[in-house]
């Protein structure tokens, strides 16, 4: 559905993305991990249209769509979430999450109908009518993924839609994603919490440096050592190796 082809982005001379290519299966969940700083936010942002590559290409579902703008992105339904969650505040849920929907209609009573129909999907139904300023973080998260799934996305990037959710709202949050793939979306997410990408995600890639230093299944890619001494340090992988020797 989704393949992006040695894209690099630089910043005044910093390589924030090098040469870095991806490829998401219609249907799949696919992870995007790394340490901080690696440029997995860059490369979502060159994906989605917010920021032109200095190289490569977007190709969605079979069209080159390296220099199109995010909103004709968005028609041919690629919708990504935002780390930094920022609803409107002023507007209550409902309104949030019209804004999504009249992407595709013009048409106020239809979009609050997609709206109502998106809250109950991602666990808002009773909260339509608050502020969104009133939102817990929790709720801020599930109006975020809301909001995409109103443009009735076929791919959906989601952007640390997990982060700042304790353990127990994670796990509430796991099926609702599951379901979204179930209903035809295909979903592309960075995440930095392994429990929810093990779970979750049918392949992963690793980014570090701006680099893809590893690809495949979760289970085989964690246990990559290049993966563990992106994550923890040079030497990591073999101070691993050998206290896992010395406790056989």
């Amino acid at each position: 559905m989704l393949k992006a082809h040695n894209l690099t982005k630089r910043f005044f001379g910093l390589v924030a993305v090098d040469n870095a290519s991806i490829d998401v299966p219609e249907g799949s969940i696919t992870g995007l991990i790394g340490p901080n700083g690696a440029g997995k936010t860059t490369l979502f942002a060159m994906i989605a249209g917010f920021s032109p590559p200095n190289e490569g290409r977007v190709v969605f579902q079979g069209d080159d769509i390296t220099t199109e703008k995010p909103h004709l992105r968005a028609r041919r339904g690629l919708a990504r979430t935002f780390q930094i969650v920022q609803p409107f505040a002023g507007l209550n849920v409902r309104d949030n999450i019209a804004v999504g929907a009249y992407l595709h209609t013009k048409d106020p009573t239809e979009a609050k109908r997609r709206a109502t129909e998106v809250a109950e999907k991602v666990g808002l139904g009773r909260e339509l009518d608050k502020l969104a300023s009133g939102l817990t973080i929790a709720g801020r998260k599930r109006l975020e993924l809301a909001r995409a799934l109103a443009t009735r996305p076929k791919l959906l990037l989601l952007d640390e839609v997990l982060a700042g959710l304790n353990p127990s709202e994670i796990r509430d949050v796991l099926p609702i994603i599951r379901k979204i793939r179930e209903e035809g979306v295909t979903i592309l997410m960075i995440e930095h919490i392994m429990q929810a990408v093990m779970n979750l995600c049918d392949s992963v890639y690793v980014l570090s440096q701006g680099k893809m230093i590893a690809s495949g299944e979760p289970k085989v890619v964690c246990t990559d050592p290049a993966v563990i001494e992106a994550y923890l340090g040079h030497g990591a992988a073999a101070r691993m190796q050998a206290e896992g020797a010395a406790h056989a």
